[in-house]
């Protein structure tokens, strides 16, 4: 009578919550987290993104007094790293959005472990991505006359709303509007429960705040769901639309191996698929460092390793359909560019971004590097790598060689360039950290809701 209780199903699908979780502990676990002192290993990692965001602000600090010069674009290659950085960290923001709103509206059940850390990480990632258009404009005291339609004293002067610039900055500004809300009608239920068990009264008032007086009734939960229900259907057309205008600052020039209308889909799909990765990145390492591996379990990072197969293999896909473009157009310039890119200087970037971005997903067809920790987290890396590689190709190799062989050049980056990216990524670990270190980074209120419903199907089967 005792296999009767056995779900034979239970290889094929298991748990999303585990380790004999209650509803009891599963508030006390990720409570804690905020409530008690942080790891040993959270305050290594601080300790080196916090000097590193210093670095950030030093170089940002060095390129407004000395004017972007320092930067290593010249000409052709008018963008350079800037540009490539742009459009790195708005990919990585992508998951964060798809995870909450798509997948909510699809009710997949194992996003309810990740999505928080994930919406969060949208914001944080479009943050770094906002520093380099603003800077890239070389004035950005000036960014509120040129960049948003406002009136303004200088009434000879409008934006020019054909200027891709001009689309993203609306793109990146709604996307962020949008994403902040949905991350912050979340954690209402989750800050209440925090403000509950509060001790400190300073930490009580806080989130008494933030909580907006949630008391938990019918009623309350009623608005609550129609409300996330509403944000996530406002979420869902960014995730197509965002990436795509982004694009499209390239898709719309005359430019050789920029002009052509794949680049919306291949976009997109190449954004996911960073974004998943540095989801698993981030969510592996949090696993390991707060012992959460009874909530973010096995089952929740294999399903990210399926979307990077998913989306690898559409990526992999563009790269093939552009060569094959390139040759069908029988355009002459069009060749070139993408002959350029696999054998010309920068063939060193190009096979680099073919390794990372269309072999590496490869290992996920097999159970045994979806379900392995160490293969993950190193295969999210290369990906991650890869896809900025994909970028550096699209941007440097398309402009360093243009129509007249006399003015071709070779982009090489300067120390402010590394110094700003890296720095980029300290900001970003900085963020994240203080995102764990002082907020639910698991939604307690919807892994509840998995864990009452896991409960049920098991009494069940057990019947």
């Amino acid at each position: 009578m005792a296999d009767l209780a056995i779900d034979p199903r239970t290889e094929l699908n298991p748990p999303l919550v585990t380790g004999g979780a209650t509803y009891s502990s599963v508030t006390d676990q990720i409570s804690a987290i905020t409530e008690g002192k942080p790891p040993k290993q959270w305050y290594v990692v601080m300790g080196v993104a916090i000097p590193l965001a210093m670095m950030l602000f030093g170089c940002l600090a060095y390129l407004v007094a000395n004017g972007i010069g320092v930067w290593g674009n010249n000409s052709p290659v008018g963008w350079g790293w800037d540009i490539t950085n742009f459009v790195w960290w708005i990919g990585i923001g992508h998951a964060g959005t798809l995870i909450s709103a798509i997948l909510f509206l699809f009710r997949q059940k194992w996003r309810t472990s990740i999505n928080r850390a994930a919406e969060a990480m949208t914001l944080f990632a479009v943050a770094c991505a906002g520093i380099y258009p603003l800077f890239h404009t070389g004035r950005p005291w000036r960014a509120i006359y040129w960049l948003f339609p406002m009136p303004n004293e200088l009434l000879t002067m409008w934006q020019n709303f054909r200027s891709p610039l001009m689309w993203d900055v609306f793109a990146v500004s709604t996307y962020a509007t949008v994403s902040a809300l949905f991350w912050f009608v979340g954690l209402v239920p989750d800050l209440a429960t925090l403000r509950d068990r509060a001790t400190n009264p300073v930490r009580k008032t806080i989130f008494g705040i933030l909580s907006l007086g949630w008391r938990g009734s019918a009623s309350q939960w009623r608005h609550y769901e129609l409300a996330y229900l509403i944000l996530a259907g406002l979420s869902t057309p960014l995730v197509l639309s965002v990436h795509s205008i982004v694009s499209f600052d390239f898709a719309t020039s005359l430019m050789p191996g920029w002009h052509t209308t794949i680049f919306p889909p291949y976009f997109v799909a190449g954004a996911v698929f960073s974004g998943f990765a540095m989801v698993v990145t981030l969510m592996t390492l949090a696993r390991w460092v707060y012992g959460l591996e009874n909530l973010i379990t096995i089952k929740h990072l294999e399903n990210m390793c399926k979307v990077m197969l998913a989306t690898g293999t559409i990526v992999g896909f563009a790269y093939g359909t552009e060569f094959f473009i390139a040759w069908y157009s029988a355009n002459q310039y069009e060749r070139f560019i993408f002959l350029n890119r696999a054998f010309g200087p920068y063939a060193w970037a190009y096979w680099t971004m073919i390794s990372c971005n269309v072999i590496a997903p490869q290992f996920f067809w097999f159970k045994k590097f979806r379900t392995s920790i160490p293969a993950m987290f190193t295969l999210s890396i290369f990906i991650n790598i890869g896809m900025w590689f994909e970028r550096f190709v699209i941007i440097a190799t398309s402009l360093h060689r243009d129509f007249l062989p006399s003015s071709w050049g070779y982009f090489q980056p300067t120390w402010v360039d590394i110094g700003t990216f890296v720095g980029t990524m300290g900001l970003f670990l900085t963020l994240f950290l203080l995102f764990l270190r002082f907020l639910p980074a698991i939604a307690i209120s919807e892994v509840k809701g998995v864990l009452h419903h896991q409960i049920n199907t098991e009494k069940g089967v057990a019947h």
